[in-house]
C-alpha cells in the first residue's frame, strides 16, 4: 500500500471515475478536480504526491498552463506531473515535457500502464528530492529549493534542464547513452526521439556557459554524454 494522494485533473467523468478506481485498487488515495481553479485549490489544501493532468480542460487555462504555473512556483514545483492527452504527435509530447511534465500518457491508456508510470515517476521524484546539496566544482544544486548556483550566483534553469542536470550531478563520471538518459530523466515509457536529449543538452550547456561550467557536460563519441569535472587532454 502506497498511501499517497494523487490528484486527478480531468473533466470527463467516465475517465475520472475509471482512474479513481484504478488508483484505489493500487493503494493510492485520490483527489479530484475538473478545471485549473479546482486543481489549484486541491494542490494548496492537500499538496498531493503526484498530479495526473489532462491537457484539455474547460475554462481559459489548459493543463499545460497549469503545469507551467506549478513549475514556476518554488513551493509547488517539486510535485511531479503526468500529462494525460489525446494528442500523440511527438511535438505535442515535447511541448508537454518542456512545460515541466514528468511523463506523458496518450489516451486511451491501460490502467496497468498508468499505475506502472505513477510508481516510476514517484521513484524518480523521491530520488531527486533528497535534502543534500550536490556540489561539483563551482556548480551546486540544492534539491530542497531546486536552485542551481555557480560560484554563489543563481542560474535560471527550466524544469526539464533541472531534472537532467540533477541526474547528471547525482551520477557523475559515468557515460550514458541517449536512451538511458531518456529512461532515467523522462521515464522509459515516454516515446520521444533520442535527438530530444541533444536539444536539452544544448540548452543546458548554453545556460552553464557564462559560468564556465558547460564543459562539465561532455560528449562521449559512440555512446552519449557524461558529466565530469575531469578535463581530458585532446
Amino acid at each position: 500500500m502506497y498511501n499517497e494522494q494523487v490528484l486527478i485533473v480531468e473533466d470527463e467523468p467516465a475517465i475520472r471515475e475509471m482512474v479513481v478506481m484504478t488508483l484505489e485498487m493500487a493503494g493510492f488515495d485520490s483527489l479530484q478536480a475538473t478545471d485549473v481553479s479546482e486543481a489549484h485549490q486541491q494542490v494548496v489544501d492537500h499538496r498531493p504526491a503526484l498530479i495526473l493532468l489532462d491537457w484539455m480542460l474547460p475554462g481559459d487555462k489548459s493543463g499545460i498552463d497549469f503545469c507551467r504555473m506549478l513549475k514556476s512556483d518554488e513551493l509547488l514545483a517539486e510535485i511531479p506531473v503526468i500529462m494525460l492527452t489525446a494528442k500523440s504527435e511527438e511535438d505535442s509530447k515535447v511541448h508537454g515535457l518542456d512545460a515541466g511534465a514528468d511523463d506523458y500518457m496518450t489516451k486511451p491508456f491501460s490502467t496497468r500502464e498508468l499505475i506502472s508510470r505513477i510508481k516510476a515517476v514517484l521513484r524518480r521524484s523521491n530520488a531527486l528530492s533528497a535534502d543534500k546539496t550536490i556540489e561539483i566544482g563551482k556548480l551546486s544544486l540544492d534539491p530542497k529549493s531546486q536552485r542551481v548556483m555557480a560560484s554563489g550566483q543563481i542560474i535560471d534553469v527550466g524544469p526539464t534542464e533541472y531534472r537532467l542536470l540533477a541526474f547528471f550531478m547525482s551520477h557523475p563520471e559515468r557515460a550514458y547513452t541517449r536512451t538511458q538518459l531518456l529512461d532515467q530523466v523522462w521515464g522509459g515509457n515516454v516515446y520521444i526521439e533520442d535527438r530530444t536529449i541533444d536539444v536539452h543538452i544544448k540548452r543546458l550547456r548554453k545556460l552553464l556557459r557564462p559560468h564556465d561550467c558547460d564543459k562539465l557536460i561532455q560528449t562521449v563519441r559512440g555512446t552519449g554524454y557524461r558529466f565530469s569535472s575531469v578535463v581530458e587532454a585532446k
